[in-house]
């Protein structure tokens, strides 16, 4: 079982469901609040890996929403400086285990990964539950008809959940 380092913002639903599934996986999870933690250019783009900059962005900030910022047509070090002035606009959770370091919460990249089976019976059918809910994006929970409203997400689908994250 590994030891998670857990960089999210406190009271996020979603945060909360994906800290169920690592305990009940068996891992130590140490959460940290991802908005007040010190950080520097390059500690925060060490989890970012090589993923594409757009997708190191909660989607579901104030300043994404309303298009002040706008992921697709940021820099590396532009993205970087404004998030760190404006955590908000990490996308969550940070992971770290060991030396390696992850942005957002892929179950099917986590289980390969450090393993997301529990480790005890009793604990199966809140794992297989949390498995099947989208642990990427908001935790709203329904069919996300809100985001049509103005302000709201504007990405549905597979696209939606491959970049979401909520902002509650």
């Amino acid at each position: 079982m590994a030891r998670v380092i857990f960089y999210s913002k406190p009271g996020c639903k979603g945060g909360t469901k994906q800290k169920v599934l690592l305990t009940a996986a068996g891992h130590e999870v140490v959460a940290y609040d991802l908005l007040t933690e010190p950080w520097t250019v390059e500690r925060l783009r060490s989890f970012f890996g090589n993923h594409p900059v757009a997708d190191w962005f909660n989607r579901s900030s104030p300043r994404i929403k309303s298009g002040e910022i706008v992921p697709e047509k940021i820099d590396a070090q532009t993205a970087l400086v404004q998030m760190l002035r404006d955590p908000l606009l990490i996308r969550r959770p940070l992971l770290e285990v060991g030396d390696r370091r992850e942005v957002g919460f892929d179950v099917e990249k986590i289980d390969a990964w450090i393993g997301l089976n529990p480790v005890d019976e009793s604990l199966r059918e809140i794992s297989e539950n949390l498995m099947n809910q989208n642990l990427q994006g908001c935790a709203h929970g329904g069919d996300h008809h809100h985001h049509n409203e103005q302000g709201g997400c504007k990405h549905h689908g597979e696209e939606h959940q491959k970049q979401g994250s909520c902002s509650h």
